[in-house]
């Protein structure tokens, strides 16, 4: 190995390894801070040095958390299939039937996740308590879409795209109808970017805050993002941080465990759908 090869070996596992420290180790202090008894929180340390478990105890008592985490979990599973459900009939028809204005259409699709949250927030506001889903679970689903939909259409659309025309043709021959064609061919070879986008709205509902906030009322119908919020003690220096630090490595768990096990479909999802345009 000549020199300049093992300088460039070197500089790129030293970037690797500033990227992967840069992204774990907040994640990894967040543990040991959340095992550490409240009079040691503030202390520096780098390794576990305290373990104490009754910081996960705590979240569940004196406040609904588990109740939060359900309405996380019920939410964020409504916002993947309403998303993959419309997403999947969307792309089928921007993608493979050719109209007037279809191009359109995916630009303004595009143009709907430009906007900021906020931007957004009172005409949202104005709609959900029209609709008389305020403080229910349902404004959160619905309003959750805005940020979901317009990526899984576009992801899916582009994945349609590249499938090759002579299965659809096929199909039809053999007197396939599109509905047929679009459940029994093409949703079995979209399973990658399905699995893909799933997964993304899912993280997406599961961490959003302005609107779990602004949407809902009660604790028992608050999410976990706005639950870690609300664990407030008296001063500032009085507020349980071992606790908020729990329930923040509680909630991050089961995230990383998701993109873990999925995470070969999720580099073939979004590489085919950025491949195959």
């Amino acid at each position: 190995m000549t020199p300049g090869r093992i300088v460039r070996t070197t500089a790129f596992y030293a970037l690797v390894a500033v990227i992967v420290f840069y992204a774990v180790f907040p994640f990894y202090y967040a543990v040991i801070s959340s095992l550490k008894p409240a009079s040691q929180l503030f202390r520096i340390d780098y390794y576990p040095a305290y373990f104490e478990w009754r910081n996960y105890v705590r979240i569940f008592e004196g406040q609904p958390f588990a109740a939060n985490l359900l309405n996380s979990i019920l939410v964020s599973l409504a916002v993947v299939v309403l998303s993959t459900l419309l997403g999947i009939t969307a792309a089928y028809a921007l993608g493979r039937v050719t109209f007037r204005g279809r191009q359109t259409i995916l630009v303004s699709i595009l143009g709907v996740s430009m906007f900021p949250q906020v931007a957004v927030l009172s005409g949202m506001f104005e709609l959900i308590r029209a609709l008389g889903l305020y403080n229910n679970l349902a404004s959160l689903a619905l309003s959750y879409m805005i940020f979901t939909l317009p990526f899984t259409v576009w992801v899916l659309t582009t994945y349609v795209q590249g499938l090759p025309q002579e299965l659809e043709e096929a199909a039809i021959m053999d007197g396939a109808s599109p509905w047929s064609v679009l459940t029994r061919i093409f949703v079995p070879l979209m399973m990658p970017a399905l699995v893909t986008t799933g997964l993304l709205a899912f993280i997406a509902a599961w961490n959003e805050f302005l609107f779990a906030l602004t949407f809902t009322l009660t604790n028992e119908q608050r999410t976990v993002p706005v639950a870690i919020s609300m664990i407030t003690g008296g001063s500032a220096h009085e507020l349980p941080w071992a606790n908020i630090m729990a329930a923040s490595v509680l909630v991050t768990v089961p995230v990383v465990a998701l993109v873990l096990v999925f995470q070969k479909r999720i580099v073939s999802g979004l590489t085919a759908g950025a491949v195959k345009g």
